[in-house]
């Protein structure tokens, strides 16, 4: 599609969605998975004065409920395969009225059934009327990895700063084609959309992301930007070596967020291309970067200085601020920001306290102005007096060889108060047997101090996990209440009977 044809579709659905009775104010679920829909209708709806919410196509009747119910949505845009878990799960909800289904013919030329039809035989030509940079446009849900989502309220005008700020770092101009393979519900194929309009590029929407396929994808798009974030690198390092498709690209520049220092020279060296830190939430959009120039960063962990128009600072937990060096929270105030969470008055009161949205990451900052992730304030584990950063392991674990992903966490200790656990998701064709787990504890402790070192080993199939790819860490924990059946513990170097 062309810029021209996203502005008269966008016109379309916009009209008729008005004339079904969409209003400013009004919140307008979308189901839908990877293509134009998505962004079409958001546009549409940010011509509306509306409020998209957007939906993991993944939710089930529960999750889904929550999200229509937290939100008030009075209507979904829900792909065929959805429409049907989407009327059950908004069934006796007050504010659902209706269920429109959209399939991926919807804007094609010649327009599809239905919806398509109407969109097709509406105005090109839409007014806007009443939308300003306060006005709200989005309801994003957070990722919940340590409870139910929480619905952040996002600006018209936090879109437009997300957009000039990436358009700026990543340094977009005429030639530029960027790439996004992460699902549409989520954050990034967001901004990337209005990254791309506002530098006039083409962005290339990928149906999801398949480490298999990746690099032959960024190949044939001609794609010089994209951006990755959680495991995504990680799992393109375990794929086998494609120096054709891997070296064949046109890519200038990959950011990405959580890149694991041990193996950044190492994504440089294969892919051959600068990787740069990028630091965001879903709350405060983006907050630290490190600029492409940068090369003496690789393997630091750095996530670079603040952007034009966002402050940081290192906190003690009674709010007072840590000198450089010191291991504190991470709190960064500016725009753009989220207005608040949705429905959630004391949530947003004890994140953003006197104008500073308090991360709950640990951090630190170095003497050059740089910050570094430490771990998470809630993801830590106390063993025996010490602090454990379940990040440091995981990504210690993530470089052995049979090792595909690994996900850490506490388990209740009587003796030591927390000990460490590691959910281990194999590469095929590993055994999930005692010479495994002990491979890989063996593995951890040639690199971590004794204290880092996992006691318990579970090996999973695969991981729940977030939009964003982050493993679900409150899911794996609630699967049983004793985190330590069943499972491989170094003391004994052996699973029990009724293990893995």
């Amino acid at each position: 599609m062309t810029f021209g044809d996203v502005e008269r579709r966008s016109n379309q659905v916009a009209a008729v969605l008005r004339a079904r009775g969409v209003r400013a104010g009004d919140r307008v679920g979308q189901m839908l998975p990877n293509g134009f829909e998505f962004p079409v209708g958001w546009l549409a709806l940010a011509k509306l004065g509306a409020v998209l919410v957007p939906l993991n196509v993944q939710y089930r009747r529960h999750d889904l409920a929550y999200a229509l119910d937290d939100s008030g949505a009075s209507i979904v845009l829900a792909a065929p395969e959805h429409a049907p878990s989407v009327r059950d799960a908004g069934g006796g909800l007050p504010a659902l009225r209706e269920v429109i289904e959209v399939s991926a013919l919807a804007y094609a030329e010649p327009p599809g059934e239905g919806f398509g039809a109407e969109v097709a035989a509406a105005p090109a030509a839409f007014e806007i009327d009443g939308v300003g940079h306060d006005t709200l446009l989005n309801i994003q849900y957070t990722s919940g990895t340590t409870g139910a989502p929480k619905g952040c309220m996002l600006t018209h005008e936090y879109w437009l700063l997300i957009a000039e700020r990436s358009r700026d770092f990543a340094r977009m101009s005429a030639g530029d084609v960027a790439l996004t393979a992460q699902p549409f519900y989520y954050m990034d194929p967001q901004w990337n959309t209005l990254m791309c309009a506002l530098a006039g590029v083409p962005l290339q929407i990928l149906p999801r992301f398949s480490p298999s396929t990746f690099w032959r994808s960024v190949r044939d798009s001609g794609a010089t930007f994209l951006y990755l974030l959680g495991t995504m690198p990680v799992y393109l390092l375990k794929q086998p070596p494609d120096p054709e498709a891997e070296r064949g690209h046109r890519l200038r520049f990959v950011a990405c967020s959580g890149i694991v220092p041990s193996m950044h020279a190492t994504f440089e060296e294969r892919w051959g291309v600068p990787w740069r830190e990028a630091f965001g939430m879903t709350e405060t959009g983006v907050d630290l970067v490190v600029p492409i120039e940068d090369a003496a960063s690789v393997g630091t962990g750095a996530m670079g200085r603040p952007v034009p128009g966002k402050e940081a600072k290192v906190v003690a937990a009674d709010g007072t601020s840590l000198g450089d060096g010191e291991v504190g929270e991470l709190a960064v105030r500016g725009r753009p920001m989220m207005r608040g969470y949705w429905n959630k008055p004391e949530a947003t009161a004890e994140r953003i306290r006197d104008g500073w949205l308090h991360t709950g990451d640990l951090a630190y900052r170095d003497a050059r102005g740089y910050y570094h992730l430490v771990g998470r304030l809630k993801d830590m584990i106390r063993r025996s007096g010490e602090n454990v950063s379940a990040a440091e392991v995981e990504g210690v674990l993530a470089q052995h060889p049979a090792v595909r992903a690994a996900a850490v966490v506490p388990v209740a200790d009587e003796l030591r108060g927390e000990e460490v656990k590691a959910f281990i998701q194999l590469q095929p064709g590993e055994a999930p047997d005692d010479a495994t787990a002990a491979s890989i504890v063996a593995w951890t402790r040639e690199r971590l101090a004794a204290f880092k070192v996992p006691r318990f080993v579970e090996f999973v199939d695969d991981f729940p996990r977030t939009p964003s790819e982050r493993v679900e860490k409150h899911t794996l924990l609630a699967r049983r209440a004793d985190q330590r059946e069943g499972c491989w513990d170094a003391q004994s170097a052996v699973f029990p009977p009724e293990g893995r």
